[in-house]
């Protein structure tokens, strides 16, 4: 089955909580980045993980100890999986990836950015990143929904190693990226639509005609 991911970028830890709790029973998994957590406080991944696994969006991309001390605090709140920058090397994927073991948890790698200045850097390196991230044990990679030909390049490059993919909705993605990935991040085309939880159902909807395709 493909996956749903809502996108939690938001400030306000009440409207966050109110969001999580509306749609719990529609997304697969959230996502939590630095404006909540530094909002609210790293405990909003506990309280949002008590409705369904959350993903640590702290795109950590340091020298190995100091990763390693960001992803400790991530899975000690009950983050399920945190999201590393591929960019920044093996090493840093390894000990991020220790950690992640002793809480049996998953790291997924960043190939590059979904946005435009994606293009400039790590466009140039994200298949090498992709196969990099597999080499070194990532559970997982996060791949542009934007770019749907290098989308198809990483998937040739690292088999079925998992693929969750960014900039749908409002980045101008297209849902076609889930013929070559796991499942997309949608957020504020759903968490600032008229009605979030009939547009978290619509998305649920297509994503599943994808799941079953042959």
């Amino acid at each position: 089955m493909k996956e749903l991911v809502l996108a939690l970028d938001l400030e306000d830890r009440r409207n966050a909580l109110k969001i999580a709790e509306n749609l719990s029973d529609i997304v697969d998994k959230f996502k939590v980045n630095y404006p909540l957590i530094l909002s609210a406080g790293v405990r909003i991944i506990s309280e949002i993980s008590e409705l369904k696994p959350v993903i640590a969006d702290l795109k950590i991309a340091d020298v190995p100890h100091i990763a390693t001390k960001i992803a400790e605090i991530a899975f000690r709140n009950d983050a399920k999986a945190v999201i590393i920058h591929g960019f920044a090397g093996s090493d840093m994927m390894r000990a991020v990836l220790n950690v992640a073991k002793r809480y049996d948890c998953e790291v997924y790698a960043v190939t590059e950015l979904s946005s435009e200045g994606g293009r400039e850097f790590m466009g140039k390196f994200s298949v090498e990143i992709a196969k990099l991230a597999k080499e070194s044990g990532c559970h997982g990679l996060i791949a542009p929904a934007t770019r749907i030909e290098k989308l198809k390049e990483i998937r040739e490059a690292i088999g079925d190693m998992k693929i969750l993919c960014p900039g749908i909705g409002a980045q101008g993605g297209s849902l076609d990226a889930l013929k070559f990935a796991d499942g997309i991040i949608v957020g504020r085309s759903v968490y600032m639509a008229d009605n979030p939880r009939e547009t978290a159902k619509e998305l649920r909807n297509l994503v599943q005609t994808y799941s079953t395709r042959p």
